[in-house]
């Protein structure tokens, strides 16, 4: 018994420094100007995302479970709370651009200060509680990674000079590969997390439920197919749009998928290296199209969005590899020539036809951390899948995303399904 904690506290060391390591080099292209941008409202500057993933760790694991620590700054305990009300209050988000102070390097020794705290820590063994707890603050932090990315492309796009965040061209076959449907028998089936590893409380508990048979497409709709959805006005036909999804339309003004845009008589899309022409990349995968977008164009072309457990179904079993974070490609890419299933993992976060509710028997996590995700569930849909910013150890096949419907600012995408006869 003697080795317990050592025994918990293996390996977990070297991911903590991997995962924090993973966020700095994230912000290694931007100025310290870059990290102040807060372009839109879903948004947070890089530098609210280098601090808020610190106090995470400060907040509810050093404060928590180790006696004698001191906080670095005790303004940081509310300054950088995201939206935990039990915690304390907090500044209003759509302010965090105006944070000039603390500079970058206060922040950045921050993040110095507790990871030696944490380190010394994890060395000196943790208990399996705060081995749990850990774990999920470094999901926590790979979430953000994920939003950085998302919110730095959102910056650059408002920067008149749409600078590339990374470098190099994108490569994309010419036309895509032909789209197949691969059929399941449905019946009674099981969902939910109910193994070992790492989730999170809104996948669990490990229930049943029942599928008709039905059909998921083998790739993902792609930038051409969705092209040919607006010539054939898409965007003017209200019998293809929700209620609430075509108001969004007619407020918004969209006429194509955020980041698309029209320059010398053709269209362009941007992207984390910079705007490239849209005839070069009709292959990959339509991306940053909302729910209201992903059902019209269902809707247009005969089928519907799968529900998660459909999803789910599909999904499991299968090697968790694809076109994620590690790629470093930073952008959807097209589907390989083959038989199968192909994209279910990275590329794009896939919409789905389910609204994001707690399971049958859902608990959410005692204490502050309970407001995680229980109360998120309402006027929010599921995606499934992860994107090409997902770190690869952070997805899974019953990974539960959401956002709301409108919102199309992260990398989302369309893969359609159908009953089958």
């Amino acid at each position: 018994m003697k080795n317990t904690l050592t025994d918990v506290s293996a390996g977990l060391g070297e991911r903590f420094c991997s995962v924090r390591q993973q966020t700095e080099t994230l912000c290694e292209p931007l100025t310290p100007e870059d990290m102040m941008v807060q372009s839109c409202p879903e948004a947070s500057p890089a530098k609210w995302h280098l601090a808020h993933t610190t106090w995470f760790f400060e907040t509810f694991l050093l404060s928590e479970f180790l006696p004698g620590y001191r906080p670095f700054h005790p303004d940081f305990y509310w300054l950088f709370n995201s939206y935990y009300n039990t915690v304390s209050e907090q500044p209003v988000k759509k302010l965090r651009a105006s944070f000039s102070r603390p500079s970058l390097e206060l922040i950045l020794g921050y993040r110095r200060h507790v990871d030696a705290a944490m380190q010394k820590w994890i060395e000196e063994g943790v208990t399996p509680e705060a081995a749990r707890r850990i774990e999920l603050g470094l999901h926590h932090e790979q979430q953000h990674q994920e939003l950085l990315a998302y919110d730095i492309k959102n910056a650059f796009w408002s920067n008149p000079l749409h600078p590339a965040y990374r470098e190099g061209s994108l490569q994309s076959p010419s036309s895509a590969s032909a789209m197949q449907w691969i059929g399941y028998e449905g019946g009674l089936v099981e969902i939910g997390h109910g193994g070992d590893g790492f989730c999170f409380d809104n996948e669990q508990p490990l229930h049943k439920v029942y599928l008709k048979p039905f059909e998921l497409a083998s790739r993902l709709v792609t930038c051409g197919e969705y092209l040919d959805f607006m010539r054939d006005g898409g965007y003017e036909r209200a019998e293809l749009w929700l209620s609430d999804g075509w108001d969004t339309v007619k407020a918004q003004g969209w006429r194509a998928p955020l980041y698309w845009f029209e320059a010398e008589g053709e269209w362009r899309v941007f992207t984390l290296r910079g705007a490239v022409a849209l005839s070069a990349i009709l292959a990959t995968p339509v991306c940053h199209v909302s729910h209201y977008e992903a059902d019209a164009f269902a809707r247009w072309a005969g089928t519907r969005l799968p529900a998660e457990a459909e999803w789910e179904i599909a999904a499991s079993g299968l090697p968790v590899e694809g076109n994620l974070l590690e790629s470093e490609i930073l952008h959807p890419t097209a589907a390989k020539t083959g038989e199968g299933l192909q994209q279910i993992f990275g590329d794009v976060w896939e919409w789905t036809a389910s609204a994001y509710l707690g399971y049958p028997g859902y608990a959410a996590l005692p204490g502050a951390l309970g407001e995680y995700n229980g109360k998120f569930m309402s006027n929010q849909m599921v995606l499934r899948g992860g994107s090409a910013v997902t770190p690869e150890s952070h997805i899974r096949s019953t990974y539960r995303n959401f956002f709301p419907p409108a919102s199309r600012w992260q990398l989302c995408g369309v893969r359609l399904a159908n009953r089958q006869e």
